[in-house]
């Protein structure tokens, strides 16, 4: 998958190492072109000198074949407009933006645009909200046989309750975050656009359950 992040700074440089290092092409824009020294000389992909929101600018950096789309600079306003303008003008799936300031973040999610608006920011945070199959497990037990991970969830799914959620998967829902918040739902739960699902369970189960939450839920069924 092709992937466009926009700013290079410190997380930026390392989204973009850690999806090369996953076997993605890679392109990252940034307005100062001496930023690019954070990504390293063995950095393959392309290094684009723009601004990140302008059309152009994306294009030249292949946002007409990406699959995902990171916001990273050190801007709020330019990470949401930036992803606004890949989700909206370029039907981006997989749009996400660092948002700095949590008051924010609401008001973006709504816009069903993720946001990671907690100061202990990782570019792995990222790499979960970008990638279908999300990234490393959250936690692991010791024996190896169970895992907490966050998994990608259909936009069919909104407006369902957990509960089918869980029946239909064969799992547990651990938590939800929604609008930067952790919360343990309940049997009336219902899910809403935005919300990023914790689940745990079997490791052998993860393909299994990636299909339903990725299908939405069966038809006919409440």
């Amino acid at each position: 998958m092709h992937v466009v992040i926009m700013g290079c700074g410190r997380v930026g440089a390392e989204l973009a190492q850690a999806l090369e290092q996953q076997g993605h092409t890679v392109a990252v824009v940034d307005q100062d072109p001496t930023a690019f020294r954070r990504l390293g000389s063995g950095f393959g992909g392309r290094r684009v000198s723009g601004v990140g929101f302008d059309q152009d600018t994306l294009r030249e950096a292949g946002i007409e074949e990406a699959g995902a789309f990171a916001a990273v600079s050190s801007g709020d306003n330019s990470n949401i407009i930036a992803a606004r303008v890949a989700r909206e003008m370029f039907g981006i799936e997989h749009v996400a933006a660092r948002i700095y300031d949590p008051k924010r973040a609401e008001v973006y999610q709504r816009l069903g645009i993720p946001t990671v608006a907690t100061v202990r920011w990782t570019a792995d945070q990222m790499l979960r909200r970008l990638l279908p199959s999300g990234a490393e497990p959250l936690w692991r037990d010791p024996s190896g046989g169970v895992q907490l991970a966050e998994v990608h969830t259909s936009a069919k799914w909104v407006g369902h309750r957990v509960s089918k959620l869980q029946e239909e998967g064969g799992v547990r829902v651990a938590f939800l975050t929604r609008v930067g918040e952790a919360m343990l739902p309940t049997s009336e739960t219902v899910l809403q656009e935005g919300d990023l699902v914790h689940v745990m369970m079997r490791c052998d189960q993860i393909d299994q359950v990636e299909a339903v939450f990725s299908r939405g839920p069966e038809e006919g069924n409440s």
